[in-house]
């Protein structure tokens, strides 16, 4: 049991020290973007959000004409 112990204790260490230390690998910094791929990127965020725009108009459409009907429904004007 003591040496079950030992060992857990010296392997924490050893993994706090290669922690410390910075032996783990990095990765490259990224290329930089040309021209095309930012107006590409830009141009698909303003498709992303022009669709979501467009969405969320059917659906508040949707809504009313649901509260419109319910309306009538219950007699109410």
């Amino acid at each position: 049991m003591r040496k079950i112990l030992l060992a857990l204790l010296a392997g924490g260490m050893i993994g706090a020290l290669i922690a410390n230390t910075g032996a783990q690998a990095k990765l490259p910094p990224a290329p930089p973007k040309s021209e095309a791929q930012k107006k590409a990127e830009a141009d698909k965020a303003a498709a992303g959000k022009a669709k979501e725009a467009a969405d969320l108009s059917k659906a508040q459409d949707r809504a009313v004409a649901n509260y419109k009907k319910n309306h009538a429904a219950m007699g109410k004007k």
